[in-house]
């Protein structure tokens, strides 16, 4: 859907795009993803990665995340009670390049999302596509890789220059509202979990 935002139109658009902002919580999508799914390229951002836990009865332990090429991870929010996190890269200081995260400890219960955090800034606009491995309890594995319209679709997000020129994109607007409250509430969280440094687990 496109929008054209004209004179006397602005509050509206403000209120529409409120209305489905605070609705975007709710929606449950039952496989893994980062989100938000659009943002603007060269800009910081916080991300966030939720895994769900689908087996029956059992609990997710381990979650692998590697990092597309030109997806600059800058810093991440502590993560969840019981996880410890260990960070691949190459490089260090501010020359650092963060390729892979490994979470493990946690013990994510069947029907809901491991979620873990982090501050990014996508180099370039175009397609992000994220390779995520996740082991149960049981020591399966489910590796989340393949097409958009497979059983386990690999995460992506779009990264883009702008918001566009007559038209602007509802959806764009709303997944840039998120990522923005999000950079607030994950400032919030670095700042109180630490100095919000990469450190190795």
């Amino acid at each position: 859907m496109r929008l054209k935002i004209g004179p006397g139109r602005g509050p509206w658009v403000a209120l529409l795009v409120l209305g489905l902002t605070l609705a975007v919580p709710s929606v449950a999508l039952a496989h893994a993803r980062v989100s938000p799914a659009v943002s603007l390229s060269g800009k910081l951002q916080l991300y966030s990665l939720a895994v769900p836990t689908e087996k029956a009865g059992l609990t997710t332990s381990k979650i692998v995340m590697t990092v597309p090429s030109g997806f600059g991870i800058d810093s991440f929010v502590p993560p969840p009670a019981g996880w410890t996190q260990h960070i691949q890269q190459t490089g260090s200081g501010n020359n650092s390049v963060v390729q892979k995260v490994t979470w493990t400890g946690g013990k994510t219960a069947t029907g809901l999302d491991s979620l873990f955090q982090f501050l990014a800034q996508p180099a370039a606009s175009k397609t992000y596509t994220f390779q995520v491995e996740q082991t149960y309890s049981d020591g399966s594995i489910g590796n989340w890789s393949g097409p958009e319209s497979s059983a386990a679709p690999a995460p992506t997000i779009e990264a883009v220059a702008s918001l566009g020129g007559a038209g602007i994109s509802i959806l764009t607007i709303i997944a840039l509202i998120v990522g923005v409250l999000g950079l607030a509430a994950g400032g919030f969280a670095l700042i109180s979990g630490g100095d919000g440094k990469r450190a190795l687990a």
